[in-house]
C-alpha cells in the first residue's frame, strides 16, 4: 500500500474543551505532521461557547485537509460521537485524537508503515505533561509484543488510547463504541483483541498527554469504582475474562480507585508509567 494509504483523523470535542489546546492539537496532528493525514473528522459533541466554536470555524477554514465538520446538536457522550465520526470518514485507517493533547511531527509517519504491514490497530508511547509541553511528569509506555498486548488487555488497557490508529472495519466488526462512561476505549480494545484484530505498539512517545491539577484524584473515587465495576461485568459477560480474573481485577483495580490520592499515584507511576523522558523525547 505504501505512502499513497489514505487515513482519516477523527478528533472529538465539546464544550468543556479549551480553544487553545484545540487549535495546539489540530496543528500538531494536521498541519505539522511529517505524513499528514488525508482528512480530519471533527465532531462536535453538543453545543460550545463562542470562543469555542470560533476556533472550531478558524480550523476548518484554514485547514490544509478536507474536513468533515459534524456538529451534532445535543451532548452524545464520548462513545456515540466517536461511531458518528467513524461512519463519516472516508477511510478505513483512522487515527484518534484527543482536543487537548498534541502529536509529535512524526507520529503518523511511524504509526501508518504497521497499519500497512497488516496490524489492526496501533498504539504507541506517550508523555504526560502539565502546563507547558515541555513539563513532562512522566512517560507512559506501554506493553510491545503481541502477545503481550492480548494477555494484558485481561488486566489494564494495554494502549494509550489517544495514540491508536486503527482500521475502521476491525472496529466495527468488534461492535463498535459502545457505551461505557470512563471506560469506552478501553472496552473497545478488549473487545476488538477478543475479535481476533492483530494490535501493535511503539515505545516511542509519539503523543503529549495533558494533564491538569486533580488528575490522579480524578483516577479514584466512587463514580470511578463503579465504572470499573461496569466494565469488569462486562468483560465477564463477554468471555474476556475468566471467574478468577474478573474477582482479582475487582480486588485490585476495584481496590486501587478508593485508595488515597498519594498511593494511587505511586502506584499508577510504579506499573504502567516510567517518568520522564529517558529515550530523548518522540524519535
Amino acid at each position: 500500500m505504501g505512502e499513497d494509504l489514505k487515513f482519516s483523523l477523527l478528533l472529538p470535542v465539546y464544550s468543556k474543551d479549551r480553544p487553545e489546546h484545540l487549535r495546539a492539537a489540530v496543528r500538531s496532528s494536521v498541519h505539522e505532521q511529517t505524513r499528514q493525514p488525508s482528512e480530519l473528522v471533527l465532531v462536535r459533541d453538543g453545543g460550545v461557547g463562542a470562543a469555542l466554536q470560533h476556533e472550531i470555524d478558524e480550523l476548518v477554514a484554514t485547514s490544509p485537509v478536507p474536513v468533515v465538520y459534524l456538529p451534532l446538536e445535543k451532548n452524545v457522550g464520548l462513545a456515540r460521537a466517536l461511531d458518528t465520526g467513524l461512519a463519516a470518514a472516508s477511510h478505513d485507517v483512522v487515527a484518534r485524537m484527543d482536543a487537548d493533547d498534541v502529536s509529535a511531527p512524526q507520529r503518523f509517519e511511524k504509526q501508518l508503515p504497521l497499519i500497512e504491514a497488516g496490524a489492526d490497530i496501533v498504539g504507541a508511547a506517550l508523555h504526560e505533561f502539565s502546563g507547558d509541553i515541555g513539563n513532562v511528569v512522566l512517560t507512559r509506555v506501554p506493553p510491545l509484543d503481541p502477545q503481550w498486548i492480548r494477555s494484558a488487555a485481561r488486566f489494564r488497557d494495554p494502549f494509550n488510547h489517544p495514540t491508536v490508529v486503527y482500521r475502521r472495519a476491525a472496529v466495527q466488526a468488534a461492535g463498535g463504541y459502545q457505551d461505557m462512561r470512563l471506560m469506552e476505549d478501553y472496552l473497545l480494545f478488549a473487545r476488538m483483541l477478543a475479535n481476533g484484530a492483530e494490535p501493535a505498539n511503539l515505545d516511542d512517545a509519539l503523543v503529549y498527554y495533558r494533564v491538569s491539577e486533580g488528575a490522579y484524584a480524578r483516577r479514584g473515587g466512587w463514580a470511578m469504582l463503579r465504572a470499573e465495576i461496569d466494565l469488569q461485568r462486562r468483560f465477564r459477560r463477554d468471555g474476556i475474562t475468566t471467574r478468577r480474573e474478573f474477582v482479582r481485577n475487582v480486588i485490585v483495580r476495584g481496590g486501587y480507585r478508593l485508595t488515597p490520592e498519594w498511593i494511587r499515584r505511586r502506584a499508577y507511576r510504579s506499573m504502567i508509567a516510567r517518568r520522564g523522558i529517558q529515550d530523548g523525547g518522540a524519535r
